[in-house]
């Protein structure tokens, strides 16, 4: 799917070419359109959860057990638990069909030089996970889902008679709805909703005018966005008071994941009406 949507934009261009005007185009004015493609969460293998014990704000503590061993020996993975142990495996971080709309204005500049101001909306649901997994055992995965995004960025390029080729920037917006699934049964786990999470994007892409009132092309947005400090604090519930989570602060344990990033690719193809 990452490659195959690029591949089909450029095989659609190289057809419509040879019906466009050989006048250059001139890029200067607004435009409308709609965009669909892939997204996928950038690689973070080295994701991990990490601790707040005594609950002073600081996550770089070691759950431990009563006998002082790390109750969370067994490690992590940047996944989805399937079962309660690593032996298990885990599921990997899920990409999305995504798809939306983008509005914007360009100012072409002598015979090749355009610059431009686009905003563009993006659906899909985008899912990053990560899990630990305790001594008891028992597995705790914090998913992380990005369905809405939007953009407001600049834009800036070179004009190659009816083709643009431009690289583009700019402040991003994602709504993240963050999760908790756990096999222990016996401690309570609050936390979790959603939030608004702001960054930046980066990218590039082609277009190439088909006519004076329509362009297709080809795009790539690398996003990230800060996600907070989304916490689960695990509390007492059913358990003893000498249970891991306990033992260094009877109201529980704080927990979260260690990057406190959501980071995204994304490709799609872009159709515009231009007026």
């Amino acid at each position: 799917m990452k490659i195959l949507l690029p591949a089909l934009v450029a095989g659609t261009m190289l057809a419509a070419a040879p019906a466009v005007a050989q006048d250059s185009a001139d890029w200067t004015g607004p435009y409308v359109g709609g965009h669909g493609g892939y997204g996928w969460v950038a690689d973070d293998a080295d994701e991990t959860l990490v601790f707040d014990t005594n609950q002073d704000g600081s996550f770089n503590d070691t759950v431990n057990t009563a006998a002082g061993a790390n109750a969370f020996s067994p490690g992590f993975c940047a996944g989805s638990a399937i079962t309660n142990a690593p032996s298990g495996g885990c599921e990997k971080d899920e990409g999305s069909v995504t798809f939306g709309a983008q509005a914007g204005y360009d100012v072409q500049m002598g015979d090749s030089f355009v610059v431009g101001l686009v905003a563009d909306y993006t659906h899909g649901s985008l899912r990053d996970y990560v899990t630990g997994y305790s001594t008891t055992p028992a597995s705790y995965t914090v998913q992380r889902e990005l369905k809405h995004q939007a953009g407001l960025r600049a834009r800036a390029g070179f004009a190659l008679n009816n083709t643009l080729i431009y690289g583009t920037g700019g402040l991003a917006y994602g709504r993240i709805q963050n999760s908790f699934a756990t096999t222990n049964g016996a401690n309570s786990f609050t936390g979790n909703g959603n939030e608004d999470a702001w960054g930046y994007s980066v990218g590039g892409g082609l277009e190439q005018r088909i006519n004076p009132s329509l362009s297709i092309g080809v795009q790539y947005l690398y996003t990230s966005l800060d996600a907070g400090d989304n916490t689960v604090r695990v509390g007492q519930g059913t358990a003893l008071a000498n249970n891991p989570f306990l033992l260094v602060n009877s109201s529980g344990t704080d927990l979260k994941t260690s990057n406190d990033k959501f980071e995204t690719h994304g490709v799609s193809a872009v159709m515009n009406f231009r007026f």
